[in-house]
């Protein structure tokens, strides 16, 4: 397949080219149409980080992944090492990289071992009380000539983005992809939690002017892996200052939260 013939599918994120994954149109991102989105980022890296190094007895518990490059919307690789291979601490990092070598993009993943939890009780927040998303209201379709879309939303309270004057209040929304993440396989559980962390800059960052901060990272943390299509993220902070933002989102499924995504951004105000 040719990068050209890669570029205008859009039924899954990326085609497989030996050891090199060419992207599609659905995995621009927002800030540039030349750019990989920050999502397909974290989760590709995720993704070969799995098919790699998980083994089933332990829990991917932490993704940090920094995006210090425009990624472009070129054919990358990526390049994967064992930085501890432990009995209970697992550590493997993982780069992304295009055909020159360049790196782009990097994340460093913490395995914990799975044991039985100990004994006593401990503070936890209420459950979270969303409604079903088949109780929700699906949004209008997009319009044909963008293809089919890339995930589907519930909304429970607020929006992607603000529109002007609109008083901002704490998101909470319910999101699952919709296309394959590499041609004809689904994105696992690990990869579209991966993938989700990215959102906690647009829903925890964004306000009545829209999205202004433009995130360098993203940190997710888990204690499970996700359970089913839908995951839930809700608005847990925002604070900036000097044009620098952090913002935190929790992450829930069907059964309750299973994880946390935490994000930090630079002022990156859209030209008129």
């Amino acid at each position: 397949m040719t990068m050209n013939e890669g570029i205008l599918a859009s039924t899954t994120f990326f085609h497989r080219d030996g050891a090199s994954y060419l992207p599609t149109t659905g995995t621009r991102g927002p800030w540039d149409p030349n750019s990989l989105h920050g999502r397909v980022v974290a989760g590709l890296l995720m993704h070969e980080v799995e098919r790699r190094h998980l083994d089933p007895a332990f829990q991917v518990s932490r993704v940090t992944v920094d995006m210090f490059r425009v990624a472009p919307m070129r054919p990358v690789t990526v390049v994967t090492s064992v930085v501890r291979d432990g009995n209970r601490i697992r550590v493997a990092d993982a780069s992304l990289r295009l055909e020159d070598g360049l790196e782009v993009a990097r994340a460093s993943v913490v395995m914990l071992r799975r044991a039985p939890a100990p004994p006593g009780q401990v503070w936890a927040p209420p459950e979270w009380d969303a409604p079903h998303p088949d109780d929700l209201p699906a949004p209008p379709p997009p319009p044909s000539q963008f293809g089919p879309p890339m995930w589907e939303t519930r909304a429970i309270t607020g929006r992607l983005g603000f529109s002007e004057g609109e008083p901002p209040v704490q998101k909470r929304v319910w999101v699952r992809d919709t296309i394959d993440f590499v041609e004809d396989e689904p994105p696992s559980p690990l990869v579209r939690a991966a993938m989700m962390s990215d959102f906690a800059n647009p829903f925890a960052n964004a306000g009545t002017h829209g999205l202004n901060y433009v995130n360098a990272d993203a940190s997710l943390y888990l204690h499970r892996n996700p359970v089913g299509e839908w995951i839930g993220l809700e608005v847990a902070a925002h604070h900036a200052s000097e044009g620098i933002a952090i913002g935190e989102c929790v992450l829930y499924d069907l059964d309750g939260a299973f994880g946390r995504s935490t994000v930090c951004g630079v002022a990156n105000q859209r030209r008129p």
